[in-house]
């Protein structure tokens, strides 16, 4: 049975040859392969770990305004008249923005009526929220123009005979 040492390998052709190169590299890294990996660890997971929360906030302000504009609509179709209406359909989209951790500024409503009185029967009322996202951990004003993007969403409802 062949016993191996730590002496030098004897010189007996190009596999020895590579044995010995790589005994000499290996000799002069010792223990540079964590601090290497902690290194390139942190450049590439930082970078990921803020995608993944860039999309988490224009997910949740999807989600946000679809449900402010829902609300809305069907807020302003029940409402007794259009100055409540038109409050209730605002509060709501505030109420929504609040619950997705948003910034009531963010969002800008318009509602659209098909019809000139539009707390009339029958009337199809649209509510549109605009919202928009601002960056993660971004210590500036939303003035300042650091955001994702904009979200839109909209929703009908058609104004109901009995109120």
């Amino acid at each position: 049975m062949p016993r191996f040492s730590d002496g030098p390998a004897p010189k007996a052709g190009p596999r020895a040859a590579l044995l010995d190169r790589f005994r000499g590299l290996a000799a002069g890294e010792g223990g540079s392969a964590v601090v290497e990996f902690v290194f390139l660890g942190l450049i590439l997971l930082v970078p990921v770990v803020y995608f993944v929360l860039t999309v988490a906030a224009l997910q949740g302000a999807s989600f946000a305004a679809t449900g402010a504009a829902d609300h809305a609509a069907k807020s302003f179709a029940q409402a007794a008249d259009e100055a409540a209406a038109r409050t209730a359909a605002e509060s709501a989209v505030r109420v929504a923005m609040s619950d997705f951790g948003l910034a009531e500024h963010s969002a800008r409503l318009v509602l659209a009526c098909d019809r000139s009185p539009c707390l009339q029967a029958g009337a199809a009322v649209q509510a549109t929220v605009h919202v928009e996202v601002p960056l993660p951990f971004s210590p500036v004003s939303s003035g300042f123009g650091l955001s994702i993007g904009r979200i839109e969403a909209s929703a009908t409802q058609i104004v109901g005979r009995f109120r």
